[in-house]
């Protein structure tokens, strides 16, 4: 039996990578970014701990951001993951195109929840502090027989 896979997720790092979110997210097999990156130079920072996926959010505008897609889907441990900056903009049904999780940034704050057997996941902001906004990531556990998410407060 294969033993727990660890994703690390985080968004909204709007150009800024924290030293301890880049520590936060070690030990993960895999890294999902939810959009708003802010440099290429984050990406390949996050690259040095595992492969990551990256969607473009509503301030990626540069050239380079063009690489990034606004969705992906990924595919880890027998888990479908659906990741997108907006979760207003969600324009599919989950439960009916096989998703596990979705996966979302945009508005800063960090939330978990299940709706209709589908984990919910937004891992807040991780760059600059917005207002009195924690400063956060996440992580996803997926073992033989549930998922799991847990929200990193950092600082």
């Amino acid at each position: 039996m294969r033993a727990a896979i660890v994703i690390g997720v985080i968004s909204d790092t709007h150009g800024l990578l924290r030293p301890e979110a880049l520590a936060a997210l070690r030990g993960s097999e895999h890294i999902i970014h939810a959009g708003d990156v802010g440099d290429p130079e984050i990406l390949d920072q996050l690259a040095t701990v595992a492969p990551v996926t990256a969607i473009r959010g509503n301030i990626d505008k540069a050239l380079w951001a063009r690489r990034l897609a606004e969705t992906e889907v990924v595919e880890l441990g027998g888990t479908s993951i659906y990741v997108l900056h907006d979760l207003a903009t969600l324009d599919l049904k989950p439960e009916a195109a096989g998703f596990d999780v979705i996966i979302y940034g945009h508005s800063h704050v960090p939330k978990q929840e299940t709706k209709n057997g589908i984990l919910y996941l937004n891992p807040g902001s991780a760059g600059p502090r917005r207002f009195k906004l924690p400063v956060s990531v996440a992580r996803i556990t997926i073992s033989a027989t549930k998922v799991g998410a847990e929200i990193v407060m950092l600082g």
